[in-house]
């Protein structure tokens, strides 16, 4: 396990596992930089922010993504709210080993899908580590070309005609289940917009895209894709809207 991945892991532990605020001062840089909707810039923020944690809280972790001096985790918090919340967190660690910035996007957990996959099952383990800078380039090509050029017409190039396990909870398997919800958002007002790509952040199959656009609002699109063999066969998302004021001046994305 890397380095920064085992900071960020050790240090998700500690603050949202054992909720220790003081964990806060072993883990998180003095300039810690927030882009999340949920908490001041800062880690005092983040130190009440844990404080705050009700006893019913928990975090159930379902992948982990390190690329460089990024670590993405994807995973489902209990105790949030009344419902359970599914969320990516994007963490930057810096060159002392210290939490330095931190990105997020979650949505509510969606029991009844239209796939019958959830929003954080299917595969998790990272295997195909010698393979981690074509998939980066195929997706990353995949989100200029399709998700912001809108060119449809070559998403076969990049997406399995075989196999496409999708995650997003009002899709279907395959290409024909994402046209058919492409459709009905469509219907309801809600065209996929993505404006700009703002990282891409790869490990072996997995790769996780963060963009930003319209869903009839202005939203986060935060979109993760399993490649083999070339192509991507699963995907999961979170799309989160964008709220008109945040708690700090360094925006979302």
């Amino acid at each position: 396990m890397s380095n920064t991945k085992n900071t960020v892991l050790q240090a998700a532990t500690e603050l949202f596992g054992d909720k220790d605020p003081s964990a806060v001062d072993r883990w998180v840089a003095a300039d810690y930089k927030q882009h999340s909707a949920l908490a001041a810039d800062g880690p005092d923020a983040l130190r009440a922010m844990v404080a705050d944690l009700g006893g019913d809280f928990r975090y159930e972790g379902a992948r982990v993504i390190t690329d460089g001096n990024l670590v993405a985790l994807h995973g489902t918090y209990h105790g949030f709210g009344p419902d359970p919340l599914v969320g990516f967190d994007i963490f930057r660690v810096d060159a002392d080993g210290k939490l330095a910035e931190h990105w997020d996007a979650l949505t509510p957990q969606v029991k009844d899908t239209v796939s019958g996959r959830s929003q954080t099952d299917g595969a998790a383990a990272v295997t195909e580590t010698d393979k981690t800078d074509a998939n980066r380039a195929l997706v990353a090509e995949f989100a200029e070309k399709v998700l912001v050029g809108a060119d449809y017409s070559v998403l076969t190039d990049y997406i399995s005609t075989v196999t496409y396990h999708q995650h997003n909870p009002d899709a279907g398997d395959g290409l024909d289940g994402f046209g058919a919800a492409v459709a009905k958002w469509g219907e309801q007002g809600k065209h996929l917009v993505y404006k700009k790509v703002h990282k891409v952040i790869a490990e072996g199959e997995f790769v996780l895209t963060q963009s930003e656009g319209e869903f009839g609002v202005p939203v986060a699109y935060y979109d993760l894709f399993r490649v083999a063999d070339g192509k991507i066969v699963e995907h999961w998302d979170v799309v989160a809207p964008i709220p008109g004021e945040l708690p700090h001046g360094n925006g979302l994305l």
